[in-house]
């Protein structure tokens, strides 16, 4: 059986910053003895992921001695910037001039925050390295079988190995507990709850309402977006003023059980 993780062309593996995008990285460099010349690695930064994510990308660029490319989305060509640790946004600046420019929110019918900000930086970068034809590994789980259906069904070249190798979230984890350092979020049944965006619209809204009440200052810019645009991220939850208020009191807003919106964001 061929390994699904050996490169053999033009390839750039999507890192999200989270648990099981970089275990499917550590697999390719087990399997190609390195990265090889024609593997690039890409974080696409949003300016809203958890500070515990840009300091896990970073710590796995050290431990493993990867290159890994820091993205972000500019409205201004070439419409994306190479960062770094350092350099990353913090305050929501690559999400929030996305949203000036279409003048409208990413909402649970429009998406388009993970394409403009994450997947076109990407092919971006890839073309500006002369990589305009290149399939796309992505941290996909073969527990994750809605996702992996879709993702197959897409006509780019996008490639799950996790799911080809039979890997689930558990194997994730195993690999994690053994290793020296891993992702200090919060995490559930295995589940980081600050992975990709720190509040995103598509998140379980039980786990939104949980993180505005252990850090209400999150609540701060997804305020300020839908205040700007005179609009929401979900019209099926409240807003994220409402959500900040309610989370000063007692009262139980959502039913616990309600689940999450796929995302193809990754983690």
């Amino acid at each position: 059986m061929r390994d699904p993780f050996k490169i053999d062309g033009p390839t750039c593996i999507s890192f999200s910053g989270g648990r099981t995008s970089a275990y499917m990285l550590w697999r390719v460099l087990q399997s190609n003895d390195g990265l090889p010349d024609e593997a690039v690695v890409c974080f696409a930064n949003t300016g809203k992921e958890d500070e515990a994510t840009l300091e896990f990308v970073r710590d796995c660029q050290v431990h493993w001695n990867v290159q890994i490319n820091w993205l972000e989305f500019r409205a201004e060509a070439p419409h994306f910037a190479l960062v770094n640790f350092d350099t990353a946004s913090r305050q929501g600046e690559p999400f929030a001039s996305l949203i000036q420019k279409k003048k409208y929110l990413p909402n649970t019918f429009a998406r388009f925050c993970t394409t403009d900000l994450k997947i076109v930086p990407m092919k971006r970068f890839m073309a500006s390295r002369g990589m305009e034809e290149h399939c796309t590994f992505v941290g996909i789980r073969a527990d994750e079988p809605r996702r992996v259906a879709k993702m197959r069904d897409n006509k780019d070249e996008k490639i799950t190995p996790l799911a080809s190798a039979n890997v689930g979230n558990q194997d994730v984890l195993a690999f994690w507990n053994a290793q020296p350092f891993n992702l200090k979020t919060v995490t559930v049944e295995g589940n980081s709850l600050l992975s990709n965006c720190d509040l995103c619209f598509l998140k379980k809204p039980a786990h939104l309402l949980n993180l505005i009440k252990d850090e209400p200052q999150r609540a701060a810019w997804w305020i300020n977006q839908e205040s700007q645009i005179k609009a929401r991220f979900n019209q099926g939850i409240p807003s994220y003023a409402e959500m900040l208020k309610f989370s000063q009191s007692q009262v139980d807003m959502f039913d616990s059980d309600q689940e999450a919106i796929a995302c193809f964001c990754g983690e």
